[in-house]
């Protein structure tokens, strides 16, 4: 779920240390999300209106004692985050799963997920980290033998860093019996025309590399097995192509599905959001009747034009609704929660009738329920599906952060090693990398002085605000400010950095070597038992 080559970032830093949007989205290109490929993010916001992403300065409020990656707008998005912060504000179960594809050293782009793991952990989440050893071998041609490498070298990284195996999993894909039986179950509800259309998959993709996709998606639900929780998923926004799969497929393994319904007939989303309104603003009396029925929505909206309504909608929703209606006539319209069987067996079905209390009303494949909420129909519907078998998934969240500039301007890319810091590069060549790099500085001193420096086009900045000023606010703020006021030059700001980088490396390296004996206990092999030579390019 993150790759490991390509890192890269279009960040801003605005004042209070966070970044920003990116560059402006007027004239931007469009947005591709590929999960294996190099993906260049010109605009973070268009990833709001183009694929549902929301902002996660929405939801930081509800957040207890966020992360400074949060705090600084490193972690700029969501997809339903809001179910893991309550669960964490309330103390109840929830967890945090993140994998890491073994094709090369771990770096500082991916020490932002081993902390937003950790951080998690720390927070009261189960946390689970996996090696995606299938993934590689599959997507990535890689053998067995430079996968263990650089597994190994994740996991000490993830240790090091302050992961507790005692309270948390860590596992490979190809170890993992009950995740490859979730993933075959997984398998029964995709399709290969969806793997075309999210993932461009054609007739040449070798099927091992299909097989890792759904392998992926049961990594993402794992942490449900023992019981349905929420579950966040901290990634880079080129995998969000993996969490929506997840999710739909989250849906579709229910027993039930839960709506809300006006009437005994369906309807679908935009025609019941359009009869909800209507239901709350339309008076029987209007009609000369006790009770507001369905011929009467449907002549309301004889004529009614989408610009007339109070709901967004469009002409075809209101022709198709006002059909639907017609057809229903006297019926009168009644609020109610409806239960659709979706996988449900027969037991189940009966069980979810004897459950619901109050009145309900049952039909060959939904139960109407009218004294029940939306949100406790649909525990109750989660609860039987456990009960019988089921998984009951929660539809997984994800939160996602902002990839790294490359130190040398651009992408950062561990094909290109003065563009990036690795986790195990020798501090000195890390110290020298820190002052090697491209800053957002200006042309002289004296215009430096004058104009002020640009902190949000710089990367050593980004290091400040992503990795070196901790959890540190005032310090990160401090650097920007000095720099975009003009009293920090690039000389020594980049002096400053390339010290710290050391230090850090020089802790980090010294903690993985402590880590050694304990990963060595740990019930996660190391060392693969599989033979086999690389797939075929797709």
């Amino acid at each position: 779920m993150t790759r490991d080559d390509d890192i890269e970032t279009d960040a801003s830093v605005r004042e209070d240390a966070r970044t920003d949007g990116g560059t402006s989205a007027e004239g931007a290109d469009d947005v591709a999300l590929d999960p294996w490929g190099s993906s260049t993010i010109s605009d973070y916001r268009k990833l709001f209106e183009e694929f549902g992403i929301e902002e996660f300065d929405e939801v930081l409020s509800d957040v207890p004692n966020p992360h400074y990656l949060m705090r600084r707008g490193v972690i700029f998005g969501h997809r339903d985050y809001r179910p893991v912060a309550e669960a964490m504000r309330d103390g109840d179960p929830f967890a945090v799963l993140s994998g890491f594809m073994p094709t090369g050293d771990p770096h500082i782009g991916h020490k932002l997920v081993f902390d937003e793991i950790i951080w998690h952990q720390q927070q009261g989440g189960d946390a689970y980290g996996l090696i995606a050893d299938l993934e590689a071998h599959s997507a990535r041609g890689m053998t067995w033998e430079e996968i263990d490498k650089h597994a190994r070298d994740y996991l000490l990284s993830l240790l090091a860093l302050g992961f507790d195996p005692e309270e948390g999993e860590l596992y490979r894909q190809s170890d993992n019996r009950q995740l490859q039986d979730l993933s075959f179950e997984l398998g029964s509800k995709a399709n290969f025309s969806e793997f075309e259309a999210i993932y461009g998959f054609d007739s040449g993709t070798n099927v091992s590399h299909l097989q890792s996709v759904v392998t992926q998606m049961a990594d993402i639900l794992y942490p449900q097995l023992d019981e349905p929780k929420p579950t966040v998923i901290p990634v880079g926004p080129d995998q969000d192509p993996h969490v929506r799969l997840a999710r739909d497929l989250a849906a579709r393994m229910r027993f039930f599905k839960v709506t809300e319904a006006y009437a005994s007939f369906e309807l679908t989303d935009a025609e019941r959001d359009l009869v909800a309104s209507l239901y709350e603003t339309l008076d029987p009396a209007d009609f000369d009747d006790d009770d507001l029925r369905c011929v009467h929505v449907a002549q309301f909206l004889d004529g009614v034009t989408p610009e007339e309504l109070d709901v967004v909608v469009d002409a075809e929703t209101i022709s198709s609704a006002q059909t639907k209606l017609n057809e229903a006539g006297m019926e009168p319209l009644r609020p109610r929660v409806r239960f659709l069987d979706a996988n449900a067996t027969d037991e189940a079905f009966d069980a979810l009738v004897e459950a619901i209390d109050g009145e309900k009303r049952r039909y060959d494949e939904h139960i109407d329920a009218f004294d029940l909420s939306f949100e406790a129909a649909d525990e109750l519907a989660r609860e039987v599906e456990v009960e019988h078998g089921g998984y009951g998934f929660v539809a997984p969240s994800s939160i996602y952060h902002r990839f790294m500039t490359g130190l040398t301007g651009g992408k950062m890319s561990s094909s290109i090693p003065a563009s990036h810091i690795s986790l195990l590069d020798d501090p000195e060549d890390g110290y020298n990398k820190v002052k090697s790099a491209t800053t957002g500085g200006r042309e002289t001193a004296e215009k430096q002085r004058e104009l002020g420096g640009e902190a949000d086009k710089c990367p050593v900045y980004e290091l400040y605000a992503y990795l070196l000023s901790g959890d540190d606010d005032e310090f990160a703020k401090e650097v920007y400010d000095e720099c975009v006021g003009g009293e920090r030059l690039c000389g020594g700001c980049k002096e400053q950095a390339a010290e710290l980088m050391r230090a850090f490396l020089e802790d980090h390296q010294e903690k993985r070597e402590e880590m050694e004996e304990l990963l060595d206990d740990l019930d996660i092999s190391t060392d693969s038992q599989r033979r086999g030579v690389a797939p075929s390019d797709d």
